[in-house]
């Protein structure tokens, strides 16, 4: 690419174009001033148009918002507001509050946003289809030319321990939909935590379009990326981010070489598309020319995705295939999908997407063995591409319902099978009550002929008579041993101290005793990238159990005089 990368010329192209842009800007509002006489000649609508077109194809697009003032919930218009609730360096987790008079349980919905180019705001329709009957999260990923050097690097394997921290933050009863692209991070996050017996594990996850096994009727993108070879990718795609971005000199793939390959595959319909917005700003037809905007600013608003994540990406679902065949690690934790019981799975395809082929998200179906019949669905929408999947009237009309059912479905059989389970335990008490106060009815009970029987016999041979007892004092279960002080370990804080409490680690004897096999999951399910074995907690935690146990050994007293 000699001394400058296509990045860089790509910014000093943008930059050369401003003053164009700007002077586009300026003739447009002066011709659409209704005191110019031009403004409504066939003359001065053309040069409108054309001022309009130039300026929106030389734009640098920016990250639209989410604008979803209110939704409708119970037949009600109810305001929302947007809470951003968890951030990390790449990525903040919006959650939708509904402003509700009267509190309802609905299920807990995240949304997770495809990390490919587009911002997390192309699923606002998703978004808005789904609020009314759930309480709505969504993960709004950071564009990485806007992230500094200093705040680290970002893979597949990070992308998954966000998830898995998310799902954390989040606690019990959540409900997961993954659109495209973090269909396999999703699916490879619930087998982790399933195989860790985690509880915060998802109630169910819909998966939506995403490109689970690429072997399935490869589309045209698959087929590229089969074609080529990591190195390839590394040496063609990877630039470095120019001044002034924060994120300058930090390796990625830029979002506008990826917006170039999706416009290349339908450009024909992209210049149609844009030769019609000419002719309709010309004739006035304002409804048609806001519609063509709305899309386009969307779907021409890209990011910059880091180099490791998008490399690694390419090598696991693309290349190799790693998760349809069981080689997917995690950290160097394998990827067992067989491990998936517990979590409910919907499938959702489109019949004429041509990003993700036709049987490439069923195959989640049949590589999850273990989940129950009744807890599996498949879904293909006849007649819409991979757009059509999670935006649009045949999203809103046909895909949606289906989604909120099935989630509203697990979430009471769950809660349902939660119920009955501790029913058992919670009558417990009241069963050993009478016992305890000896009443009569913890007495056999006595036939009138039983009496007379009883009484024919020798005193000696009759049952005693059943004097008052004592009240039994139930037995006292064995106080909990107060936790440990997990702080007391050099690199555990506050707040993963109660991530361990969380996963049920509270003594210094538990930390001291994991296998390597235990800690490779703990690793895993709280997200800890290595610190256990650097940071040295089990060593650490050996000493601090030898020093609690010096401490409580009885010190020996001296011998009395007398024996000497």
């Amino acid at each position: 690419m000699g001394p400058l990368s296509y990045y860089q010329l790509y910014e000093l192209n943008h930059a050369a174009m401003s003053p164009m842009r700007a002077a586009a800007d300026m003739f447009g509002l002066l011709l659409k001033n209704p005191l110019n006489p031009m403004s409504q000649t066939p003359l001065g609508r053309n040069w409108q148009a054309g001022l309009e077109l130039f300026e929106r194809t030389t734009r640098r697009y920016a990250k639209p918002s989410f604008d979803l003032p209110t939704t409708l919930v119970g037949g009600m218009r109810v305001p929302v507001t947007e809470h951003v609730v968890w951030h990390k360096p790449f990525c903040d987790l919006i959650h939708f509050e509904r402003q509700l008079e009267r509190p309802r349980r609905d299920p807990k919905l995240l949304i997770v946003a495809p990390m490919s180019g587009h911002y997390a705001t192309l699923l606002r329709g998703t978004v808005e289809a789904m609020m009314p009957r759930h309480d709505v999260y969504i993960t709004d990923w950071i564009d990485a030319r806007m992230v500094p050097l200093a705040d680290g690097s970002f893979d597949l394997d990070d992308y998954i321990d966000y998830l898995v921290e998310m799902l954390h933050f989040l606690g019990d009863d959540v409900h997961v939909v993954a659109v495209c692209q973090p269909a396999v991070p999703v699916l490879a996050a619930v087998a982790l935590m399933e195989a860790a017996g985690d509880r915060f594990a998802p109630r169910s996850m819909t998966l939506m379009g995403g490109p689970i096994d690429t072997r399935i009727n490869p589309t045209a993108v698959n087929e590229m990326a089969q074609g080529k070879s990591l190195d390839w990718f590394a040496e063609n795609v990877v630039m470095k981010v120019p001044f002034p971005h924060a994120g300058c000199m930090r390796d990625v793939y830029p979002g506008f070489l990826q917006l170039s390959g999706f416009m290349s595959m339908n450009l024909d319909r992209h210049v149609t598309a844009h030769q019609d917005l000419f002719k309709h700003l010309v004739a006035g037809d304002g409804d048609s020319a806001t519609k063509h905007r709305d899309f386009y600013d969307e779907y021409l608003a890209v990011m910059d995705l880091t180099a490791e994540f998008y490399l690694q990406t390419v090598e696991t679902v693309f290349i190799t295939h790693a998760l349809p065949k069981g080689t997917m690690t995690h950290r160097g934790v394998p990827v067992d999908l067989t491990a998936v019981r517990n979590v409910a799975l919907l499938t959702v395809e489109g019949e004429n997407d041509d990003i993700s082929g036709v049987g490439q998200t069923e195959a989640a179906q049949h590589l999850c063995v273990n989940i129950p019949d009744d807890m599996r669905a498949h879904y293909m929408q006849p007649k819409v591409g991979h757009y059509g999947v999670f935006n649009g009237s045949r999203f809103r009309a046909e895909i949606a319902p289906r989604i909120s059912d099935f989630v509203l479905t697990h979430d009471r059989d769950r809660a349902a099978n939660g119920a009955s389970a501790k029913a058992p335990a919670a009558k417990a008490p009241a069963a050993k009550a009478p016992a305890a106060k000896a009443e009569p009815e913890a007495k056999p009970a006595v036939t009138p002929a039983a009496r007379k029987s009883d009484a024919a016999k020798p005193a000696a041979a009759r049952p005693a008579k059943a004097k008052p007892a004592a009240p039994v004092k139930p037995t006292a279960a064995k106080p909990a041993e107060p936790a440990d002080d997990l702080k007391r370990i050099a690199g555990i804080g506050p707040k993963l101290e109660a991530s361990l409490n969380a996963a049920g680690f509270t003594r210094f004897a538990q930390i001291a005793r994991l296998t390597v096999k235990q800690q490779t999951a703990l690793d895993a399910r709280l997200g800890l990238r290595g610190r256990v074995a650097r940071e040295k907690w089990i060593e650490q935690a050996k000493a601090l159990v030898q020093e609690a146990t010096a401490q409580a050994s009885p010190t020996p007293e001296p011998a009395p005089a007398s024996a000497d």
